[in-house]
């Protein structure tokens, strides 16, 4: 399994490279984000290598937050890498992030090869995951995601949660079933 490359771009087109590592020369797709982060010759890519039964394919990333994002859509029914890559190219992650927890199905559907079905399956099928792709909010994006199920299933509305915990300043699951009780009191 192939999970990054280092070399050389020989070719460069929007969406494809063609990478020189040690005089082998590998295709790798890319989102229209990545490529246009690429201004060198030399690149260094964290890759995911899919391997179906006609085709072994290499789509690299510059950023391993867009690899997370491709990674998370790739598993979702009906979203395949083609997809996956239209989403990297339209979104950032942290945009796409945004997008899946206020549940936007009008901005989803402006990624080519989704349409209203597509976009609410993938809503559908994200919804009840905190996708955060900043690794040093760990933490907090668990505390948060616990603090979220513990009030929901106290009989709180999802969508309302998640904008009270958007306000919060707490970090820890307790602190932040707390402060968000006061304020849906309120």
């Amino acid at each position: 399994m192939i999970v990054g490359l280092e070399g050389k771009i020989e070719r460069k087109e929007p969406t494809l490279l063609h990478i020189n590592v040690n005089g082998i020369i590998y295709e790798v797709f890319v989102s229209l984000n990545c490529s246009s982060k690429i201004t060198k010759n030399e690149v260094k890519l964290f890759v995911t290598h899919i391997i179906r039964e006609d085709a072994q394919n290499l789509y690299g990333f510059v950023d391993i937050n867009e690899k997370k994002l491709f990674d998370t859509v790739i598993k979702i029914n009906g979203v395949g890498p083609k997809v996956g890559l239209a989403i990297c190219s339209t979104f950032t992650p942290s945009s796409f992030s945004q997008i899946v927890s206020s549940n936007d199905i009008s901005m989803l559907k402006r990624v080519p090869g989704i349409g209203p079905k597509g976009a609410s399956r993938i809503l559908v099928e994200l919804s009840g995951f905190v996708i955060d792709f900043n690794e040093h909010d760990a933490n907090s994006s668990n505390a948060s995601l616990e603090a979220s199920l513990a009030l929901e299933t106290l009989g709180f509305k999802k969508d309302i949660v998640s904008n009270i915990l958007k306000s919060c300043t707490s970090t820890t699951t307790s602190e932040l079933v707390k402060e968000a009780l006061k304020k849906l009191q309120k």
